[in-house]
């Protein structure tokens, strides 16, 4: 494993990079966005964020940390750039047939503040759970241990990244009680979204191994 690790970027590493920093674009722009669920309410962002909380597990398994954090610099990067972006976008004068300036800014003038929070709550949250995974993978690098790996990396990473993100970025817009019921409802969900794609994580593990050690 420690050749794959050293290796030159993969074709592979590549395609896992660029699919990270898609999904958390995807999730901040989303996430200012919340659903009612039965009782319980989530943002939209739950319906893609925890993919990129399974990518970070393939690529700590199969690449290492070092590999890891480098995605996840590049991912925060690439979200900075698209938050900038939009604030151009909704600065820079309309043409006169342009009439949406306000459903606009409405809707992405909250996102410098969703953003500033994901971006704080992601940085810390992943890098928790890859530090996590990597920690259980010197004491146990057997197959049938990845599983508990994967799970609990996640709730160590979820659970930081809910703490952070809520409270920054909805304090003074919802109620601290239903902050606190996001924040529950969010690490419990993306939990049992960990447990119930674990097959296919651990499929897509077995497929990188073996691709990589080609």
């Amino acid at each position: 494993m420690k050749n794959i690790a050293n290796r030159r970027v993969s074709v592979l590493y590549l395609v896992l990079v660029v699919t990270f920093c898609i999904c958390l674009i995807v999730a901040n722009l989303v996430e200012i966005k919340t659903i009612d669920l039965g009782p319980l309410t989530i943002t939209a962002g739950v319906i893609i964020f925890p993919i990129s909380y399974i990518i970070n597990d393939c690529v700590v398994e199969v690449y290492g940390l070092k590999r890891a954090k480098l995605m996840i610099w590049l991912g925060f990067a690439s979200s900075l750039f698209v938050t900038l972006a939009l604030q151009l976008s909704i600065a820079l004068p309309g043409s006169a047939e342009w009439t949406s300036q306000d459903a606009m800014e409405e809707i992405y003038g909250s996102v410098p503040r969703i953003v500033a929070a994901s971006f704080l709550a992601f940085l810390c949250g992943s890098m928790v759970n890859a530090y996590t995974m990597a920690r259980m993978k010197h004491t146990g690098n057997d197959a049938k241990r990845f599983s508990l790996r994967a799970i609990l990396s996640t709730v160590y990473g979820e659970s930081v990244d809910s703490l952070i993100f809520f409270p920054i970025a909805f304090a003074g817009v919802l109620s601290w009680g239903m902050i606190a019921s996001l924040m529950a409802t969010q690490i419990v969900i993306k939990t049992v979204y960990e447990i119930v794609i674990l097959p296919v994580t651990i499929c897509t593990v077995d497929r990188l191994r073996k691709a990589e050690s080609k």
